[in-house]
């Protein structure tokens, strides 16, 4: 199983960026949290960061083709106003679980992305990656079970 982990606008530098919102967690420290995690559930997964939505675009169709079998993704600043990123994801149609470490309802915020989710964890940190990992692990396992 191949897993394709998108970290949105301004994700690189978490750890430095509004540590009261998002901790001190670097992107290094995350990825390596995420690398452990993906051998616990015996899966590949690549990891992009990316502050251009064309780019997030791109890396989702690309990965479609080469038949990843799904998305965890912070889209971050992309959330508010991703509208083409929302098309490519209702395009792809590749299981898709959208994270983010804030409460987006706590902060007035609504994700344009989330209709396309197959799940959404919000408000937990880094912890919210590592559940979106096992809940889109559990949705690909899911859709590959027949019946």
């Amino acid at each position: 199983m191949n897993i394709l982990l998108i970290q949105g606008a301004n994700m690189e530098w978490l750890g430095r960026r509004q540590p009261e919102l998002y901790g001190t967690t670097t992107t290094d420290e995350l990825d390596a949290i995420m690398r452990a995690e993906v051998k616990r559930h015996g899966v590949e997964l690549e990891i992009a960061y990316t502050n251009v939505e064309g780019e997030a675009i791109s890396r989702i169709y690309a990965a479609a083709r080469a038949g990843v079998d799904g998305l965890l993704m912070n889209p971050a600043g992309f959330l508010y106003a991703g509208y083409a990123l929302r098309d490519c994801l209702r395009g792809v149609r590749l299981p898709y679980v959208e994270v983010h470490m804030t409460n987006l309802e706590r902060r007035g915020m609504h994700s344009v992305l989330a209709e396309e989710a197959d799940g959404l964890i919000v408000g937990l940190g880094v912890e919210s990656y590592v559940l979106g990992l096992d809940a889109l692990v559990r949705v690909i396992r899911r859709n590959a079970t027949p019946g």
